[in-house]
């Protein structure tokens, strides 16, 4: 097995040695789940586009789709135009939706592909005299182009309703006008304010508990258009209290990267499906870890999810909206894109000493599929900050 040298915390160099590959079993089959599996899927930038690349999304649409078509073919769903793909960090409105249709698109190509895509309001800045009826058009504006192309929806949570909003009452009026109005029964998507700090007292309330309490009142008003709620707060806990309180009917997806495999196995009153960030890093080894527990090999399910909870604990650490860096430096390091470069930038917002960790850890967890390939990689990344 290759060996690294990697930096240490008191600035020297130790030699790092990695594990045999994990071969995740296939027998070319797609594998049967008995949860439904989402992953938030990055994006691949262009770095030979002549744009401003903090100003411009320059996107390789082709790395991009066939991302996906790898997701595809271990059994799990896309989650698409989400926050793992740079939603609102790099990732604007016009390209979200192409981004949306492409993905569409492609999965038409693929028995059994589904994909849910992300509808916000991020089109709309906003303002102090941005209004209640401004955040509702402009969730209109997108599920109909979402609708339009046949995409299923993820109502993101909205930027735009933080501030025009004065009570939950607000809330309620939004969310119920628009599943009023919508085709098929959609996942809500509750968005801590660790993942985006401009979210914070969604729901009109500054406390998740009494917040709670107005996402569910709003869920239990329309449960026939509510697939689902996507819970992202990181804590345990209070996503099974929530989901102990949904009707009868509707879904509670993890969005839990600290918690997930205690949170999708679930306890005697219930489980959390999942729509994951971490998923996207992880992909093989969450096939792998789902199709064990659908065929009751709990023993294979710890055995492979457990290894993957220090490693996702790592790329989702505060500030937690940097974590689709180490996404995208797992994706390159294991031959998915050719470089380490991403959206606005954003390869930026982790130390390189994080980025070793993140290393050494995706390979404890067993989910670098060629070493060789990594280690070479990783020696680049070392080189290009003037290490080795």
């Amino acid at each position: 097995m290759p060996v690294v040298n990697l930096p240490t915390a008191d600035r020297g160099l130790a030699p790092y040695r990695m594990t045999e590959p994990r071969a995740w079993k296939s027998n070319g089959a797609a594998p049967r789940f008995n949860r439904v599996a989402l992953a938030a899927a990055h994006i691949v930038a262009d770095p030979l586009a002549d744009v401003d690349p903090w100003l411009t999304a320059a996107i390789d649409w082709d790395a991009t789709i066939d991302y996906r078509r790898h997701l595809w073919s271990l059994g799990l769903g896309v989650a698409e135009a989400m926050d793992t793909a740079q939603r609102g960090m790099g990732l604007d409105w016009p390209n979200a939706l192409k981004l949306i249709r492409l993905s569409v698109e492609a999965a038409r190509d693929v028995p059994g592909a589904v994909v849910y895509s992300g509808v916000g309001t991020d089109q709309l800045v906003p303002t102090a005299s941005t209004t209640i009826d401004d955040v509702i058009r402009a969730y209109e504006e997108q599920i109909e182009a979402v609708e339009a192309c046949g995409g299923r929806i993820v109502l993101m949570a909205s930027r735009a309703l933080v501030v025009a909003a004065k009570s939950p009452d607000d809330y309620a009026k939004v969310y119920g006008r628009i599943l009023k109005q919508v085709r098929e029964p959609l996942i809500i998507h509750w968005l801590g304010e660790m993942f985006d700090p401009a979210l914070q007292g969604y729901w009109g309330m500054a406390d998740h508990i009494a917040a709670m309490d107005v996402c569910i009142d709003i869920i239990a008003d329309h449960a026939s258009k509510v697939d689902g709620v996507k819970l992202s707060l990181l804590d345990k806990d209070k996503e099974i209290r929530m989901r102990r309180r949904l009707p009868q009917g509707v879904k509670t997806y993890t969005g839990d990267d600290f918690n997930y495999a205690e949170l999708i196995h679930g306890d005697e009153q219930g489980f959390s499906h999942a729509l994951l960030g971490i998923f996207d890093a992880i992909a093989p080894a969450a096939s792998a870890a789902l199709a064990a527990h659908a065929r009751g090999d709990l023993d294979a399910y710890w055995k492979i999810f457990e290894p993957t909870v220090p490693l996702s604990r790592h790329l989702f650490k505060a500030p937690t909206r940097f974590y689709k860096t180490g996404i995208v430096f797992l994706a390159y390091r294991n031959g998915h894109q050719k470089h380490f470069v991403m959206v606005g930038g954003q390869e930026s917002t982790r130390s390189l000493m994080h980025l070793v960790e993140a290393f050494k850890l995706a390979d404890a967890a067993g989910v670098i599929r060629d070493p060789d390939l990594a280690a070479s990689r990783m020696g680049d990344v070392l080189r290009i900050h003037g290490v080795g």
